[in-house]
């Protein structure tokens, strides 16, 4: 088992949530004291830079116009943290393509970050958010085809090396694409792709890349690890390594349970600041019909409770918390529940849980829980742990509506 360690820069210092519509796309930025960010900004680089001292990966992502996450560039933190860092590996995922009008400038931006890091960059392409299709000026129902059709100009930008190429495509066009420099990993770096359906997971099964679902939960896990399994098997004739598979959830150890809650509760910020109304998480086009439907009615709402509990999440799997011993335990069930995967992504800070508290949490985790996955990992055998997982019982945990859906990078 791999674990990446993740926070999402959040700014947590804002008026009751009865004073604002939205913690997104339209919460006025004069909320945002330039001293406080850059104090902020700080404390989560020494955050990611004890990552590589204790010995877990670096995971970050990019979001626009939101508290939630203060890097609207994730490039720029990305290559701070090559520089920074000597040998955790660093996972971008990742690139909104979407909203980007210059996929070969990702491109770039990845190869020039992997040659700094010597090799150490794992590159993630992302759908983006609903929030932010307006503010890139792009149609909702056009962001797969649009990530996909980037994508395909990305890889083909890293592994050409015989002179310049144009590009003719649906929605990019691009002449006399040369770029240097040239990755440091060949053919290129790892991909990961987000993964929200069944129907999504099949053609990044289809390209060999890690598939990484953010929250999905004990409700929606086997629905979208088993359509990758299923398009891996159908296109490549063998079982999707356990290293294909990546899961994030909210997680916080502490040394005793009391601890553990007080650390949750404070992690759980994130959920309950998520304050945004139906227009902004649901734009025309964005959503299949019935998923559109159902927020239409007030049913899904945004997709995030804004009154969730530590219990709910608990036993939804979107958040695990306890001492080591019961988070191991918890973590296990839902692995075994979801046919296994490689990679475990720890979202381990958020609000105002205070630095000394995340390193507590990543310490005993790295110490105490991770040497017990991987031994759990060891000589697991993927087609075994995917039948055993299909013989379980359905298992629901809280019913909180499409709380992942949001969470489709």
């Amino acid at each position: 088992m791999k674990s990446w360690w993740f926070t999402e820069d959040c700014y947590p210092h804002l008026p009751d949530q009865d004073s604002y519509r939205s913690i997104r796309v339209d919460l006025p930025n004069i909320h945002c004291e330039p001293e406080t960010a850059h104090e902020l900004y700080n404390r989560y680089l020494d955050l990611w830079c004890a990552c590589d001292e204790i010995g877990l990966g670096i995971m970050l992502n990019e979001h626009h116009q939101t508290a939630t996450c203060m890097v609207p560039a994730a490039p720029i933190m990305l290559g701070i943290l090559a520089r920074q860092t000597r040998d955790a590996r660093l996972l971008i995922l990742g690139n909104p393509l979407p909203n980007r009008n210059q996929p070969v400038r990702v491109a770039e931006e990845m190869a020039l970050v992997d040659v700094i890091s010597k090799g150490r960059v794992e590159c993630g392409f992302v759908r983006s958010v609903p929030y932010e299709a307006a503010a890139a000026n792009i149609l909702p129902y056009q962001g797969s085809e649009r990530m996909w059709e980037a994508h395909d100009l990305i890889l083909k930008a890293w592994t050409t090396h015989d002179g310049p190429f144009n590009f003719e495509g649906k929605f990019y066009h691009h002449r006399q694409v040369n770029i240097w420099p040239r990755p440091y990993q060949q053919p290129h770096p790892p991909v990961w792709i987000t993964m929200g359906s069944a129907g999504s997971a099949k053609p990044v099964a289809q390209h060999k890349h890690v598939g990484a679902v953010f929250l999905a939960g004990y409700p929606r896990i086997r629905d979208v690890f088993d359509g990758y399994r299923q398009g891996y098997l159908d296109a490549h004739g063998t079982h999707a390594p356990l290293d294909r598979l990546a899961y994030l959830g909210l997680c916080y150890i502490g040394e005793n349970e009391k601890a553990a809650e007080e650390g949750a509760r404070k992690l759980l910020w994130y959920m309950e600041a998520n304050k945004v109304p139906a227009e902004w998480s649901n734009p025309p086009g964005y959503h299949p019909p019935p998923v559109a439907a159902q927020v239409m009615k007030g049913v899904t709402g945004s997709g995030v409770p804004t009154n969730p509990t530590l219990e709910e999440q608990m036993a939804r799997g979107n958040v695990f918390a306890g001492t080591p011993d019961q988070v191991y335990e918890q973590i296990k069930a839902f692995w075994e529940y979801s046919g296994g995967f490689g990679h475990m992504l720890l979202m381990g800070q958020a609000g105002f849980l205070s630095d000394a508290d995340a390193l507590k949490s990543m310490k005993l985790y790295k110490a105490e829980v991770e040497p017990r996955l991987k031994e759990l990992m060891a000589n697991a055998d993927p087609a075994e742990l995917w039948e055993k997982s299909k013989a379980m019982p359905v298992k629901q945990g809280a019913d909180l509506g499409n709380f992942g859906i949001e969470f489709v990078r």
